[in-house]
């Protein structure tokens, strides 16, 4: 688990919200709140999250349409957390790709190991690296993982060593922040973190249509970078 994990908690009672945000917050996460579909909506276009506590009951929309709109354009791994404890709802919620479900009320510490187990599996799945048959598609270009090689329109693009490298530990944690010390630590990349702010800008004019404004390779303030396929 990455000590700068950040969580986005969605739920109606204010009470829970609070509580929940002060415990995570004091067990090393970043933490969001929002009350309702609706702000959960704004957040997540706005910032990046590595989990999502997500409340079931909602008024105007509740949890289970929410996470529908959620799995259909992410992985964002996501704990439901609800005062239904049927099994039927359980069931609901795990065919839609929700990856736990706690019933109301709970004890925090086991919210807590939930939590921690899902994004130990996420990580765990991230750092084997990417599947040597991946190809990853950036508009025109695509990134064939097994040759490191970047092809647009049926032509190969050339990139150098440490192009290809940023592109693969990019593609290992697709849709998820990397930090820039991760980057140096995964490509050799020397100089300190402005020279992959330098790399990245170079990488962008093969990729991109408008390397000025960037839509697959963005950059997440404060965080580092993320590469975001079609």
């Amino acid at each position: 688990m990455s000590e700068d994990s950040h969580i986005l908690v969605i739920d109606d009672d204010t009470r829970l919200r609070d509580l929940l945000k002060r415990y995570l917050s004091e067990n090393g996460f970043a933490v969001s709140t929002a009350s309702s579909a609706a702000e959960g909506r704004i957040l997540l276009e706005n910032l990046n999250f590595d989990m999502i506590i997500l409340d079931v009951m909602m008024p105007k929309e509740d949890g289970f349409s929410f996470a529908d709109w959620i799995k259909s354009r992410n992985e964002i791994p996501i704990l439901m957390l609800t005062a239904r404890g049927e099994v039927e709802d359980r069931i609901h919620g795990l065919k839609q790709g929700v990856d736990d479900y706690l019933a109301k009320p709970f004890d925090p510490q086991e919210l807590l190991l939930r939590m921690k187990n899902i994004l130990r599996r996420i990580n765990l799945t991230s750092t084997r690296g990417l599947d040597s048959d991946l190809e990853i598609k950036l508009g025109s270009c695509t990134y064939k993982a097994n040759k490191k090689e970047l092809w647009e329109s049926g032509k190969r693009v050339h990139l150098t060593e440490i192009e290809a490298s940023l592109l693969h530990s990019l593609g290992a944690k697709l849709g998820h922040p990397v930090s820039r010390e991760a980057l140096m630590r995964d490509t050799g990349i020397i100089g300190g973190v402005r020279t992959v702010d330098v790399q990245i800008t170079r990488l962008r004019r093969k990729i991109e249509p408008n390397s000025r404004s960037p839509r697959y390779l963005q950059t997440v303030r404060g965080r580092g970078y993320v590469l975001r396929p079609d």
